[in-house]
């Protein structure tokens, strides 16, 4: 059991808030969503937003980062947001704890891990056997990415502690900063930061950890079951916006798609979101239909239980409701 998301657990307990739903302003609900990073790999919530599909539904988006998924997991345990957006290992963990009003997952974004790994030099001829020997800063113990990344390893033949060593003393969102400063050999980067960085020169992209990985449920929306219960209109309406966004991509091209959602990525270029779009487009990063699956539930509490991080896998139907995005996508 991950050491740390169990004592912020019990933080949140003690001071866990009661769940008064969503509120309404000029016709619209509130949603308090809060997301564990901002990346071009969540391009379908940024279409929805950005698109005024939630407005069409009804809704009112309240975005803010979370900077972590324990972070994410926390303010939705605590109340302060209705909706999370992160990976959903967190479920799992929290499921472990026999809480009630349990978190569950109810729409999965994305099914493939949506980073990069980036190095200093070019490496165009760079081979996973390549990093024997090396440090490599690819998430916090216990995150899905870095587990993900140690299982991607461990499938390639090179062992965490024998083969190559991660570091997992930098928080995620300072990563990028530390491997700038000369932290690591290597390092894992979503997008946009990788492509944009590569454009100037601070380092080079030299394989993605998701083509090598394949698929995973690796971020999804959660809420607590009570707020499915409560707010089941919410939640359709929720998953409406981003069924649109969804067909917007498909009928668009993606510098469309990028002109879109430029205004979420102020410091970044249209040229670097672009590219973006096609890096996570050409792994199929995003589920379509948001509906998870038994099978890819299972494969990640294996990489988990490889990790070291999970003692005993959890039921599907207790970690997640197809329900809603099933009667919304079909």
């Amino acid at each position: 059991m991950l050491k740390k998301f169990f004592t912020v657990f019990l933080v949140c307990v003690l001071f866990i808030l009661p769940f008064s739903g969503c509120k309404e302003k000029d016709g619209l609900k509130t949603v308090e969503l809060n997301e564990v990073t901002h990346s071009v790999f969540y391009a379908p919530l940024y279409v929805a937003i950005e698109n005024g599909y939630f407005e069409e539904e009804n809704l009112k988006i309240n975005l803010t980062n979370g900077g972590g998924a324990d972070n994410s997991m926390t303010a939705l345990l605590s109340g302060t947001a209705d909706i999370g957006l992160m990976g959903p290992e967190t479920v799992i963990y929290v499921y472990a704890q026999n809480k009630k009003d349990a978190p569950k997952v109810f729409g999965q974004l994305t099914q493939k891990d949506g980073s990069f790994l980036v190095s200093r030099k070019a490496e165009p001829d760079f081979k996973w056997e390549d990093l024997r020997g090396k440090e490599i800063l690819a998430g916090r113990l216990g995150g899905v990415p870095a587990m993900t990344f140690e299982y991607v390893m461990k499938e390639t033949g090179l062992i965490n502690k024998t083969d190559y060593q991660l570091n997992f003393d930098v928080q995620f969102n300072l990563m990028t900063s530390a491997f700038i400063a000369g932290t690591a050999d290597y390092c894992t980067v979503f997008e946009p930061t990788a492509s944009e960085y590569e454009k100037n020169g601070t380092w080079h992209v030299v394989a993605s950890v998701g083509e090598k990985g394949g698929e995973i449920p690796y971020t999804s929306f959660i809420a607590l079951e009570s707020f499915l219960e409560n707010e089941k209109d919410t939640v359709k309406a929720f998953l409406k916006a981003i069924k649109k966004a969804h067909t917007f991509m498909a009928e668009h091209t993606e510098y469309e798609v990028a002109e879109s959602i430029v205004k979420q990525f102020p410091s970044t270029s249209i040229s670097s979101i672009e590219s973006s779009l096609k890096s996570y487009k050409k792994i199929q990063a995003w589920k379509t239909d948001l509906q998870a699956t038994e099978k890819s539930f299972d494969r990640l509490m294996e990489i988990m239980q490889y990790a070291g991080e999970l003692s005993e896998k959890a039921p599907f139907d207790k970690l997640v409701d197809n329900t809603l995005a099933k009667e919304v996508f079909g």
